[in-house]
Parts: C-alpha cells; sequence; structure tokens
C-alpha cells in the first residue's frame, strides 16, 4: 500500500515554496499526498522562527499529534524549516514522538531521513551552512502545487543584513543566489506547463545577483529577462529592502508589462532613532523618497508594508512619527506586528527596555486605524473601475461568490454569473462597484482573452 504524507507549513512564502517543493521530493520517493490526518502515514511540519507565536504554534501542534501518535504508532511525525534549524535537538526534548529533525539547508534529505528513522530509530540532522544538497542552485526541485497557474520561484537564499529584530541570517544563513539562467529556465518552464503568474522569492530580492558579480546587483535585469518570456503575464516578487531598492529596479518595473504594479516596501518603524537601532540602513526620508521615485515612475503602483509595534525603547515621541509616515504614505495595506525578541539577535538582549504589553496593544491598535483608513480610501477610488483579475477560485466565506487578485494584488469578489469559464486560473474584466479595507467587490463584465504578449491592462471606467 502506498504511504500517504500530509504536509502542514507555517510562516512566509519561502516556507510554502519549501513544502511545496518537499512534497515534490517526497511524491518522487513513491508517497501521496493526504489533506485527511487520519489518512496519513507521515507528517510533516514546516515551521517559521520569525515570531515568539510560531514558537508556541509549532508546540502547540506537536502535542495534539500525540494523540495521534498513541493511537497510530506507525505514523511517522517530522519537524523541519526554520524552527527546526533554530531549536534542534530541543524539539525531540520536548516532543519525543517526533521521528525526524531536518533545517533549511538540508531539505533535499528529508525523505532519506525518514527512511533512517523507520528502520534505526529517530533522527536529528541540522546543517549550519549550505551544501550541494541544500543550495540555492537545488531551489528548482520539482514541486508540487496547490494551484497549475501561479508558481512560486526562489531566486536566492539567506540574508547579508543584520536587522536588530531578525533570526532570518540565523536560520537560512548568507544571502546566495541561484545562477541568472537557471531561474530564467525554470520560469520558462513553468510558462510552458501554463504558468501565466510567477512570484520571485528572496529574503532580500532587490540584492539579488550581487554575489555572482561583486559589484551590483541583477534584480531589474532579472526582471526583464523573466516578464519578456512568453504566456508569463503576471511577475511578482517579495521581499525587496528599501536601502537596495535602486532606481534601475524602479525603472524595469515600469518599463516591463508583466511586471506587476504592487510593491511591499518594509517601512518597520517611522523613526530614524529607531530605524538606527534597528540597524535597517535607511531614515524615513529616504524611505519616503525612494517610495515617491517607485510611484511616480510606475503607474497605479499599489504599496504594502510591514510595521512593528514595540520595539525595545520606542517611546511615544518615536511612534508617532510611525504614525506621521504611514499617514503621508498612504498605504494599500501593512502587516503589522508586536515586538519578538528572537534568542541570539541584538534586540532580544535589550531586555531593560521592553515596551510595556499594554503601551504595546494601545499603539497596535492606534496604527491599525491610520492603516485601514488608507486602505480604505484607496480602495474607495478604485470604485467605478474595470479591473484584470486572476481567479482564485471560491471565497473562503461564500462558496457562491468568486474571489481573485488584480495586478495590484487586491483582493477582488465577485458574482460568477452570467459567465462560464471562470475556473481558477482564468482572467476576468470586473467591475469595481464597493470597496472595503481589506477587499473589493465587483460584477464579471467579460473574461478576458489571453495576451500573446505580456502587456499591462490599462484601468478604465465602464
Amino acid at each position: 500500500m502506498t504511504r500517504k504524507f500530509l504536509i502542514r507549513t507555517f510562516g512566509c512564502q519561502m516556507n510554502e515554496h519549501d513544502s511545496e517543493r518537499l512534497a515534490g521530493l517526497l511524491v518522487a520517493d513513491g508517497m501521496e499526498p493526504t489533506d485527511d490526518l487520519e489518512l496519513a502515514d507521515v507528517v510533516v511540519l514546516n515551521t517559521c522562527c520569525i515570531r515568539e507565536n510560531a514558537d508556541n504554534k509549532l508546540y502547540g501542534h506537536l502535542g495534539q499529534l500525540k494523540a495521534l501518535r498513541d493511537r497510530r504508532p506507525e505514523v511517522q511525525i517530522a519537524v523541519g524549516g526554520c524552527l527546526a534549524q533554530k531549536d534542534r535537538h530541543a524539539i525531540r526534548e520536548r516532543a519525543a514522538h517526533v521521528d525526524v529533525v531536518f533545517g533549511t539547508h538540508n531539505l533535499k534529505r528529508a525523505p532519506v531521513l525518514l527512511r533512517r528513522a523507520a528502520e534505526s530509530g529517530p533522527v536529528v540532522e541540522i546543517l549550519d551552512a549550505p551544501t550541494s544538497e541544500g543550495g540555492p542552485e537545488h531551489a528548482a526541485l520539482a514541486a508540487v502545487r496547490d494551484v497549475p497557474h501561479a508558481a512560486w520561484v526562489t531566486i536566492q537564499t539567506g540574508c547579508d543584513n543584520s536587522c536588530a529584530f531578525c533570526i532570518v541570517p540565523q536560520v537560512r544563513g548568507p544571502e546566495v543566489s541561484r545562477p541568472f539562467e537557471d531561474v530564467v529556465s525554470e520560469v520558462a518552464v513553468l510558462a510552458d506547463r501554463g504558468v501565466s503568474e510567477v512570484t520571485l522569492l528572496g529574503q532580500n530580492v532587490n540584492s539579488y545577483g550581487r554575489d555572482i558579480t561583486r559589484r551590483r546587483p541583477l534584480f531589474a535585469e532579472l526582471l526583464r529577462a523573466v516578464g519578456a518570456l512568453p504566456g508569463m503575464r503576471r511577475v511578482r516578487f517579495t521581499s525587496p529592502h528599501p536601502k537596495d531598492l535602486r532606481p534601475e529596479t524602479i525603472a524595469a518595473m515600469a518599463e516591463t508589462g508583466s511586471v506587476c504594479e504592487h510593491l511591499h516596501l518594509p517601512l518597520q518603524s517611522g523613526s530614524d532613532r529607531v530605524l538606527a537601532a534597528m540597524r535597517r540602513g535607511y531614515t524615513a526620508q529616504r524611505y519616503l523618497a525612494r517610495l515617491e521615485a517607485a510611484r511616480a515612475a510606475v503607474p497605479d503602483l499599489a504599496v504594502t508594508t510591514d510595521i512593528i509595534v514595540g520595539f525595545p525603547g520606542e517611546t511615544d515621541e518615536d511612534f508617532e512619527r510611525t504614525l506621521e509616515i504611514a499617514a503621508t504614505a498612504e498605504y494599500d495595506s501593512a502587516y503589522t506586528f508586536v515586538f519578538s525578541p528572537r534568542p541570539g539577535t541584538r534586540a532580544a538582549a535589550l531586555t531593560d527596555c521592553f515596551v510595556p504589553p499594554d503601551v504595546v496593544a494601545d499603539r497596535f491598535e492606534r496604527l491599525r486605524v491610520v492603516v485601514e483608513r488608507s486602505a480604505l480610501a484607496r480602495h474607495r477610488a478604485r470604485i467605478g473601475r474595470v479591473e484584470e483579475v486572476l481567479v482564485e477560485g471560491p471565497s473562503k466565506r461564500d462558496a457562491q461568490v468568486l474571489s481573485g487578485r488584480t495586478r495590484q494584488n487586491k483582493l477582488v469578489h465577485f458574482a460568477p454569473s452570467r459567465v462560464d469559464g471562470l475556473a481558477p486560473g482564468a482572467y476576468a474584466r470586473v467591475y469595481v462597484n464597493g470597496a472595503a479595507p481589506h477587499h473589493l467587490r465587483g460584477d464579471v463584465v467579460e473574461v478576458a482573452t489571453p495576451a500573446s504578449r505580456p502587456t499591462r491592462i490599462a484601468v478604465a471606467a465602464r
């Protein structure tokens, strides 16, 4: 009987893509995927460690899996990814029913480790640096994707920045770029297989290729090369670092029709004092200048961001600067986070100046109001326009309503009545007639005809 596996993923798009590649490895090893925990012979938790709640979530899930293991002793349980890289042997010390622990640098060995554990008992294998089996040159491992029309493509692993709050360099290692031709070839193959939207992934995509050329990043050239591939209708990327957002990258966004009008540009704080303590490498005004340059070059650009509330030592005045910059930037949306100390980072050692939880909670709510006000205003400005929407499928809240994304990555809900051919992966032109802070509402005008070459779709009123 064929063994079945189930993968649960925590964290960012990089983790999601790692899980796709892990699924591809397990399928190649003769297993079948399942969504039913009771049918799974192998359960893999692919973990994140960016914030403390990710740790809590993992160990909560492991506690629940203990009951499954008690009922079915033959089930194998594996933990991989960033938290496994960080906690290593501590995972089995806290959850002895875990059979395999592997990290971020040896994902390719997961099937081998599972077989070894089945034969001789629990295995913990954590590498401190990428090897020929775990480096970015193997980032194009065959993946089992949830959808056939969209794909993530890793262009870079690791990070060379030293942000005081971030544990990524510890668990992902130094910045290493995949060869330019490998990335372009992978996207070309995806396009040939019917993928029309790709998202280029890296911890700091703006610096892609700097370790290859030893002189300058190649990200702008990569955007142009990927965007020129026949059949590739939408190109996205995440995440860029504001200090490395260069004029040539903005020009490539503006001049390459398939590159979407969406820029995720993490602010983290609006206070220059806090930005310096965070070791971010830019000031608030420098950030705004680069944001202004991007908006001037790319018409109808949507901008999203990350902001941390309660970084150690953040004063009321510091937070007011964050509110001012957030209001000035007029974000389309923002991911707002409460500061979470990560072991081994510079910020975690600043215990004498942690901000009290009640103060953080108040600031977090005030920031939410500012962000949602600008998001709603920008969404209301789209009412009366016709947007190109890539259909994702039924809405999570109402199966009678379809959901999809615009080129600006805005979620749109619309009724599929009177229109055929709106399966996931189809493109529709949707007239926007309603707006909320986190989504748009509309009616289908027509099913869009795929362009023979990538073209920037003009926004027009009906």
